[in-house]
């Protein structure tokens, strides 16, 4: 990936919120639950770990990124920053789809 930003960390973790072990992503950087969609609020910039928060981000929407990929939309419990991820390709689709039937205006 071109992005300075973005710092390449693909490991296994215990979701905070279903407790289901998630395993690596192995083509990109894995950076939420593919099973309930959920993150912790843990980088500023992609992979740098930098924030201080480490609140839930909870999946509240879906929108059409580039090139036809789909990203999932997340609300932080404890700061309320909106944050964008791109979908994996083994995240719960039937989730996304529910995600992806109730629009969201966060603009």
């Amino acid at each position: 990936m071109d992005n300075k930003k973005f710092k390449m960390i693909d490991e296994e973790f215990l979701c905070n919120v279903c407790g289901k072990k998630v395993d690596t992503l192995e083509y990109t950087a894995r950076d939420h639950c593919p099973y309930c969609l959920s993150s912790k609020h843990v980088d500023v910039n992609p992979g740098d770990r930098a924030c201080l928060c480490l609140g839930v981000l909870d999946a509240i929407g879906i929108e059409k990124g580039k090139k036809d990929t789909l990203k999932i939309i997340y609300k932080c419990r404890k700061c309320g920053m909106i944050k964008r991820n791109k979908m994996a390709i083994d995240d719960n689709y039937d989730l996304i789809l529910k995600l992806s039937s109730n629009p969201i205006d966060i603009h």
